[in-house]
């Protein structure tokens, strides 16, 4: 190698080194630069007209003349303002080049704030890993529940711009409580980016998955071994909570998130609440109110002075909460029998409007003579619509057809190529292609001799809003045939947009299913609460006690006014317990959420209209 090859491969390696290297390169240039002038003016005799000065004096006034470019304003002598303007000239160079430096330095300090590199020094916070429109619901949910914290945090990381994840915050939730919101940009599978946020330090941790990749459960999966398999995890327990799409990732899921990560199935959990919402208007209000923060949600409680009570005795014993179980053993029990006693190391569960409003009141005695002893309808075979298609029309189905009668059928009518449609008890499935948009197909189609009428977005095939738009289009021709026919359909609807739902509302449609909304507040509720898995598993499975709306004359006499202490002994004789009500005159008046009253005060008195129902928990 030659010396100057040598040279250039130590001066690239000094410029690898950063602006601290930079800089000190550039002040060994400097001394270099006026030590040399300095000996050139002591050699020559340059000195100023009258003066004699040392080398060590010409060296401090060349450093002067490079730091300020007019301190050789008075300089005499041709030879030395010669040797002076070169000085200066040098000096020029080398302070803009320290300027340039710093400068430069100071842009990429800048940038690196900007893109979120820097760690985050919280503890007890919410860690939020990805980024999709369900990020805007669950961060507004739990603002609403860090309202009783000290000074909460929710700590989100995606590989998206931050400035660009920050402004979509600032303008999808410009309120925002007392919580504080921290972003962070980078890979949440990078062991490195994924340490930025603090992961061992958080209450609880949710998992996004991306809606811009074909297979978006590899990326959640992936994300939870980064947290669970880290050289550097915690000792205890996680608290992870994750969305999964396809039912056969779920084992894979379990295997690597263990008993650290509970795991919601996004596909099945809407395809479940549309089924059961379309065989019971109104439904889906009563699950957005127990899964929202916003009113009543559930709460597990210990109080020891109703050891040994009888969970009927317990229902009672509060004024302003709801029992709806308990949990034995660690077992959850919704719904269990009336005479079974609540024991110590058990716990209650219960609907309330807040922890603060968990409290015993003096019990209620129902009335008896209000009581009602008609029969529920006898099941008789439905006869459903199915308008559209995404893929979880297949576990739609199938959960229909452990509700129905035997007799029962389904008509599938979509403009897409349908896969091949099981064979399942209880329904006989027909399905043909037709534009649900069309008048004409609608009309061929007999809509009002069907008991249940679904509407599905075709999500897989079409972008957010042009799928909401035909949804909406479906349902204008939908109301306008009931009005000319003048019937009622009862239609159910999937939106994926909660914005759209607003626009929807002129359609009358007696329930409107938002994807993203209610799988964004399970998601919020399990991650501020894990025992709630449980719990939500048995509300939307079609085993165990699940919640119906049943007429409320089967309950107590038409036209008798009641308290709710009664309501709950007419449900104690049918094996069920009672949450509240619905009035069907408000049941399409969002400003009276649809009817639709969980946990009413058990002392409020009221008559039931005809149509009005109770809400229960019971089995099948």
């Amino acid at each position: 190698m030659t010396l100057g090859q040598r040279f250039r491969y130590w001066f690239d390696g000094v410029m690898a080194k950063g602006t601290i290297a930079l800089i000190g390169l550039l002040a060994l240039a400097t001394v270099v630069f006026i030590a040399l002038v300095a000996l050139v003016v002591q050699l020559l005799h340059l000195f100023p007209t009258g003066g004699n000065p040392d080398f060590w004096e010409v060296l401090w006034g060349n450093l002067m003349r490079t730091l300020d470019s007019g301190t050789m304003g008075g300089d005499e002598g041709s030879g030395f303002r010669i040797a002076m303007l070169v000085v200066t000239i040098g000096g020029v160079i080398l302070v803009a080049s320290l300027i340039g430096i710093i400068s430069s330095a100071f842009d990429s300090k800048v940038e690196d704030l900007r893109k979120g590199r820097s760690k985050v020094l919280e503890s007890d916070h919410t860690l939020i890993l990805g980024w999709s429109s369900k990020v805007f619901p669950i961060v507004t949910e739990i603002c609403i529940a860090n309202e009783s914290r000290r000074r909460p945090t929710i700590v989100i990381l995606a590989d998206r711009d931050k400035v660009q994840m920050e402004d979509e915050l600032h303008a999808q939730l410009p309120k925002r409580g007392k919580t504080r919101i921290v972003v962070r940009s980078g890979n949440p599978m990078n062991l490195a980016e994924l340490e930025l946020v603090s992961p061992h330090a958080a209450r609880s941790i949710v998992i996004l998955a991306p809606e811009d990749t074909p297979d978006p459960d590899s990326v959640v999966i992936r994300t939870a071994l980064a947290l669970t398999n880290n050289p550097h995890r915690k000792e205890g327990s996680y608290h992870i909570v994750g969305e999964i799409h396809d039912p056969g990732n779920l084992e894979a899921a379990r295997l690597v998130g263990r008993d650290e990560a509970h795991w919601v199935l996004a596909g099945e959990l809407i395809s479940r609440i549309t089924v059961q919402s379309c065989r019971q208007s109104g439904l889906s209000v009563v699950y957005t109110e127990l899964l929202d923060f916003g009113g009543d949600e559930i709460y597990f409680t210990v109080e020891p002075a109703l050891v040994g009570e009888t969970y009927f005795g317990v229902q009672l014993a509060y004024a302003d909460c709801a029992v709806i179980g308990m949990v034995k053993g660690g077992a959850v029990v919704l719904n269990p029998a009336a005479e079974v006693l609540y024991e110590e190391g058990d716990q209650l569960i219960l609907i309330a409007e807040d922890d603060s409003a968990i409290k015993l009141g003096t019990p209620g005695v129902p009335d008896p003579d209000a009581i009602s002893f008609a029969e529920v309808p006898a099941p008789k075979p439905e006869h459903t619509l199915v308008l559209g298609y995404n893929s979880g029309l297949h576990t739609m189905l199938r959960e229909l057809s452990e509700y129905v009668a035997p007799g029962s059928t389904v008509l599938v009518v979509a403009d897409v190529d349908l896969p091949p449609l099981q064979k399942l008890p209880n329904l006989e499935i027909r399905s043909h292609r037709g534009d649900s948009t069309s008048r004409a197909v609608l009309e061929s189609l007999s809509v009002e001799e069907f008991d249940h009428i679904i509407v599905l977005a075709y999500k897989e095939h079409l972008d957010v809003h042009r799928a909401d738009a035909k949804t909406l289009i479906t349902l204008l021709h939908l109301r306008d045939m009931a009005d000319r026919a003048e019937v009622d359909f009862a239609v159910v609807s999937e939106m994926l947009d909660d914005a759209n739902r607003e626009l929807a509302e002129v359609t009358k449609a007696d329930d409107f299913i938002v994807s993203d909304k209610l799988i964004s507040l399970m998601l919020s509720q399990t991650s501020e609460n894990k025992k709630l898995t449980d719990v939500f598993n048995t509300l939307f499975s079609s085993e165990g006690s699940e919640i119906y709306l049943r007429p409320a004359s089967s309950y107590v006499r038409p036209g008798v006014t009641a308290d709710f202490y009664t309501v709950l002994e007419a449900a104690r004789r049918r094996g069920e317990t009672a949450i509240g009500y619905r009035i069907a005159e408000h049941a399409r008046n969002s400003e009276e959420a649809y009817g639709v009253r969980v946990n009413p005060s058990k002392a409020e008195s009221r008559s039931f209209a005809p149509h009005d129902k109770i809400i229960v928990l019971a089995e099948g």
